[in-house]
């Protein structure tokens, strides 16, 4: 097999990515925009040793599944990869890849009970940002970045993002034009405008804009305020972000407030979270309430409870479940987020809680020995990393009734759950999808593991039996280099 070379194959399988997957003589070709059952005509466009990669010319025998695509430029920004996929079965994909790599984690057949999908699957996202520059007949230009490259794709509309935030940010991109404001090139680091991000708070419509500059002094400011304030009364605050950097990061560490104080608010579960735009906040917060209403059912409170919300960053599912709990604890690695904790444990008279600063890892078994405290519950809501190997021995020592685990990443889930094989069985997984269409599929399981019962006469009876709860909310891409290493797509 050499570039260039075309072939006919059938899909037999989707990956990870939602890629389709052939088989020539024994190698994995990767056709992306092709479904599993498809005949298509292909196009090697990229040859290494045990894969290749290749694009699809023709469509000879469909697919049940294939929908005509909704969207002018899904097949350049790469952001709705599974566009042209019936939403239903594209929950099915996103499944099968759940158990796939579970089952390779676990050795064993891995099956999701229950798969949450989202109502209506459309302008769900809360915070759009959207990268400025200079096109290349050097007019300003704004949109997303084509896949794999920092060219912008000029857009307008997009079905994903929040309808307020797409009128907002086009005439803040009209004006910026009118009043000839530069975008950013990156070539070579001038321009003003580097980033236009709008927040929107859904259950409260309060708006925040940040104006992401290269340079503090932003032509015709007072002038943009007066005109974004005067057209939105939904605008909260309006935020200058310095990043004079030369990187990939959207948002610097400096930002001057020129309109408001510097926040907006939403509802979750029936509570507040103050939001700055350096918080992390979910940005579906329609499936965020589904959620963490099911994270908190499978903690099973009675009000008696003592729960650790570790990774807690601004507190929302601790805060969500300190009703129904006793006494809340919440970790996090991250001051600021720490403090926005606090700040919304305060906005919601939660008075039961208590939030620290320290890595999990290292916090977590000097707080337990010094404060001589163990949870009955513990919620874990780890980056994509997974929980470090010294917080799970950690978890393993308190064996807590139960804990509750929401992950980013189906492949360290499935490597942290073999830890805690050691003490917990599996009993029950369930997916939430978090973002619809896009092969970055964020997916909310339940998956319900009750502690093994010891086989030891002096322990007979006398052990109750532990549960633990696990949450998938996200499925992110593997890295290329994980692909091709582990071979992580099942065929």
């Amino acid at each position: 097999m050499k570039k260039n070379e075309e072939y006919i194959v059938e899909i037999v399988d989707n990956g990870f990515g939602g890629e389709g997957i052939a088989k020539i003589a024994g190698q994995t070709i990767f056709v992306p925009g092709s479904i599993k059952g498809e005949k298509v005509k292909i196009k090697i466009l990229k040859v290494t040793t045990k894969i290749a990669y290749a694009k699809v010319l023709e469509i000879l025998e469909k697919s049940e599944h294939r929908r005509l695509t909704d969207c002018a430029t899904d097949s350049q920004c790469g952001g709705c990869s599974l566009r042209h996929i019936d939403y239903d079965y594209t929950l099915q994909m996103k499944k099968n890849s759940v158990e796939n790599t579970l089952k390779k984690a676990l050795g064993r057949e891995i099956l999701v009970d229950e798969i949450i999908p989202m109502d209506e699957p459309f302008y769900y996202r809360n915070k759009l940002q959207y990268p400025l520059g200079v096109s290349e007949n050097g007019e300003l230009t704004m949109g997303v970045f084509a896949k794999r490259s920092h060219k912008i794709i000029p857009t307008k509309h997009c079905q994903i993002q929040n309808e307020l935030a797409q009128r907002m940010v086009n005439d803040i991109f009209a004006f910026a034009k009118e009043h000839k404001i530069s975008g950013y090139d990156e070539k070579s680091q001038t321009g003003i405008l580097r980033h236009i991000v709008v927040r929107v708070g859904v259950k409260t419509n309060e708006a925040m804009v940040t104006l992401v500059v290269n340079d503090f002094k932003l032509p015709k400011e007072k002038e943009l305020v007066d005109f974004l304030t005067s057209r939105y009364p939904e605008m909260k605050t309006i935020v200058k972000n310095l990043n004079d950097k030369n990187t990939n990061v959207i948002l610097g560490t400096k930002n001057k407030v020129i309109f408001g104080d510097g926040y907006i608010t939403d509802i979750l579960l029936g509570k507040k979270f103050k939001i700055s735009n350096l918080s992390f906040y979910q940005v579906n917060p329609v499936q965020t309430e589904k959620l963490y209403a099911k994270a908190i059912e499978y903690a099973a409170l009675t009000g008696n409870e003592t729960i650790f919300d570790l990774y807690c960053g601004i507190g929302t599912i601790g805060i969500c479940a300190a009703d129904k709990a006793k006494q809340l604890f919440g970790m996090e690695t991250i001051p600021e987020a720490i403090s926005d904790a606090k700040e919304n444990a305060r906005l919601n008279h939660i008075k039961n809680s208590e939030f620290f600063v320290g890595d999990v890892e290292k916090t977590l078994p000097a707080f337990v020995q010094e404060r001589n405290v163990n949870p009955d519950v513990v919620f874990v809501d780890p980056p994509r990393k997974g929980c470090d190997k010294t917080a799970l021995e950690t978890l393993l020592k308190m064996v807590p009734k139960r804990i509750v685990y929401v992950s980013c990443n189906p492949a360290t889930l499935g490597r942290d759950l073999k830890m805690l094989e050691e003490k917990y069985a599996l009993k029950k997984l369930a997916i939430c999808e978090m973002f619809p269409w896009t092969r970055t599929c964020r997916m909310h399981s339940d998956a319900s593991i009750e502690r093994k019962i010891l086989k030891n006469k002096m322990v007979k009876n006398r052990n109750a039996l532990k549960g633990i709860s696990f949450l998938i909310k996200e499925v992110v891409k593997f890295m290329k280099k994980i692909e091709t290493r582990r071979q992580c797509y099942r065929i």
